[in-house]
């Protein structure tokens, strides 16, 4: 009798289960009941997962419940909660092979992200007034747009507007240059003005609704922290805001992984050069918005007209800088 195979081993061990199973809520929960479930999620637990990683003490502090009965829903959300499990490395390679890179219109700009910008990721851009940030997320609108064999996604576009910077005369400007009909462009380009933090961080669940119907393919938050900044002033606010931003910037990932689709966030940098106000080429929120970013492009100006973008953080690329222009026609070398 010969020996079996690991393989034939493994086919034997395995039990496909092809039922579809309801997707657990917090009303699961044990003890959990409907003015407990709204309680968690006017704190922003939505998934167990969340719960069953916070403390007592935290829990019962955020969405206002007694300690005993968050240490009893903690106990319940661990044993329900779906936490995954390993994959191996060839199984994140295949997934990798499903990533699609965005044309930036300059290839010089391309060749510095490995190809163009990439799906499944937040690309923070960073860089004082003036720097091109705004420049970038119109140009990624259109070339979003455009059919996959000329470097886009050909897909919907949602532009979250919080400091009223879109313009669609630009981007009318941008698709001609493109060969692109500007009306075409101008409607699959969905943009919403952020008017508070809080506002901010509701559409991106209206994003969450719309994606059910929409093919999204491109997040723009321009710009990320400006209200967020105006809004948590002082050292005693900078915990909750550091809060707040972890959480956006969890759900925006999130959107990008679901959707396989690109997340650009511009951000604001210190203002002074000076021991008291920090660095003037440092990034507003701090290592939240720094860890949870996947690559980070620096912006500044340079002479006649050009910039020079600077990757600074990948997770697979080198460090290095790019030249490019701003044009009428948009980004070019």
């Amino acid at each position: 009798m010969t020996e079996k195979t690991a393989s034939e081993k493994i086919e034997e061990e395995e039990i496909v289960i092809d039922v579809d199973e309801p997707e657990l809520t917090v009303e699961d929960l044990p003890g959990v009941g409907p003015a407990t479930a709204e309680k968690l999620r006017e704190a922003g637990f939505e998934e167990l997962l969340a719960i069953a990683v916070m403390s007592p003490s935290e829990l019962a502090e955020q969405a206002e419940l007694g300690e005993a009965v968050s240490a009893k829903i903690i106990a319940g959300a661990k044993k329900m909660a779906d936490i995954g499990g390993f994959v191996s490395g060839t199984a994140l390679l295949d997934r990798r092979k499903t990533v699609q890179k965005l044309t930036s219109g300059s290839p010089n700009f391309d060749e510095l992200l490995g190809g163009g910008f990439e799906t499944q990721a937040i690309v923070e851009v960073f860089g004082e007034f003036g720097s091109g940030k705004t420049q970038i997320g119109h140009q990624l609108a259109v070339n979003s747009i455009l059919p996959l064999d000329k470097g886009g996604f050909d897909g919907e576009v949602f532009y979250i507007d919080t400091e009223d910077t879109f313009r669609p005369e630009r981007i009318a400007q941008m698709a001609e240059a493109v060969g692109m009909d500007p009306q075409d462009a101008l409607d699959r380009i969905h943009v919403a003005r952020a008017y508070n933090s809080a506002h901010q961080i509701l559409l991106v669940d209206e994003i969450k609704r719309m994606s059910k119907n929409l093919d999204v393919k491109l997040i723009i938050v321009d710009s990320l922290t400006s209200h967020f900044r105006a809004e948590y002033i002082g050292r005693g606010m900078l915990a909750p805001r550091q809060q707040k931003l972890n959480k956006h910037m969890k759900e925006l990932k999130q959107l990008s992984d679901v959707n396989n689709a690109l997340v650009l966030v511009t951000n604001q940098v210190m203002s002074k050069p000076d021991a008291m106000w920090g660095d003037p080429t440092k990034a507003i929120g701090g290592h939240i918005v720094a860890h949870a970013s996947t690559f980070r492009l620096y912006l500044r100006k340079s002479k006649g007209g050009r910039r020079i973008a600077r990757l600074i953080d990948s997770p697979n690329l080198p460090d290095g800088e790019a030249v490019f222009t701003v044009t009428t026609e948009g980004l070019r070398d």
